[in-house]
């Protein structure tokens, strides 16, 4: 259920876009977002979320405008490596140019608006990305990486357990304040990840190999990345309940805003 404490008596609850990915349906391209990151939106959040097509011709000024938060969701597809100048991808990995560059220009927009921002999985390697940072396209074949690949043949909520392995917080961080914790548990299932920090980013969580697994952009009110899931089954888990509830509120200050503008 929705977080009605949260909640301003009168006032609406705050604009979330969600950035779709492309799928073809019945031979037709389709635009979409798994139901899980709509209902973290609206349950742990406490937001309204409305979907971003990925679309290269609406600006993402306008978009930036109307919305009081931005959530980048996850996505089986990866990110073109000529947009980062990295290697060819492997043959049988998948790709959405329509996401890239609808999702990049957005985020760049929103860094800029200080809209407040809320990338998971592919998101945060699409802020690494945009913002000017690198990608390992493949963290497995990285020598001392863990195989952070999910197992696909495990049920859902077996793949998506938050015991993949922990991660560190930084100390001092958003991430450590909010979990009450120096390292938490997480369910981490990934392919690629960030290779070269993008300017402008902070390290918030590392995995027990290296790997970087959650950022923050200092100079913004709210703007955060992580490589886990915590939209599945985000009412169940403390620390995931903690970051939407965070994301929300900072959505709510932003409407607060342009309300009064």
């Amino acid at each position: 259920m929705p977080n009605a404490a949260a909640s301003q008596p009168g006032r609406a609850a705050p604009l979330v876009g969600v950035q779709c990915c492309t799928r073809p349906l019945r031979g037709q391209p389709t635009h979409a977002v798994v139901e899980k990151y709509l209902r973290a939106v609206r349950e742990a959040a406490d937001a309204v979320p409305v979907l971003i097509p990925a679309l290269d011709d609406i600006p993402p000024q306008d978009l930036v405008a109307r919305l009081d938060g931005l959530l980048l969701p996850g996505s089986r597809s990866d990110i073109g490596p000529e947009l980062y100048g990295g290697p060819p991808l492997a043959p049988e990995r998948e790709r959405d140019p329509a996401r890239d560059g609808a999702a990049l220009p957005l985020i760049r927009a929103a860094l800029a608006a200080d809209l407040p921002v809320f990338a998971i999985c592919r998101g945060i390697q699409e802020v690494n990305v945009a913002l000017g940072g690198t990608l390992h396209p493949a963290v497995h074949a990285v020598a001392g990486r863990l195989d952070h690949r999910a197992e696909p043949d495990l049920p859902l909520d077996e793949r998506y357990g938050y015991d993949a392995h922990d991660v560190r917080l930084a100390p001092g961080g958003l991430f450590a304040t909010l979990a009450g914790a120096q390292t938490v548990a997480v369910n981490s299932l990934h392919y690629q990840g960030i290779d070269r920090l993008a300017p402008g980013l902070a390290v918030e969580a590392t995995a027990p190999d290296g790997q970087i697994e959650a950022v923050r952009a200092p100079a913004a009110n709210f703007f955060i990345g992580v490589q886990w899931h915590p939209e599945h089954r985000a009412g169940d888990n403390a620390f995931s309940r903690a970051l939407f509830r965070a994301f929300g509120e900072a959505c709510r200050k932003r409407a607060a805003r342009r309300a009064g503008a």
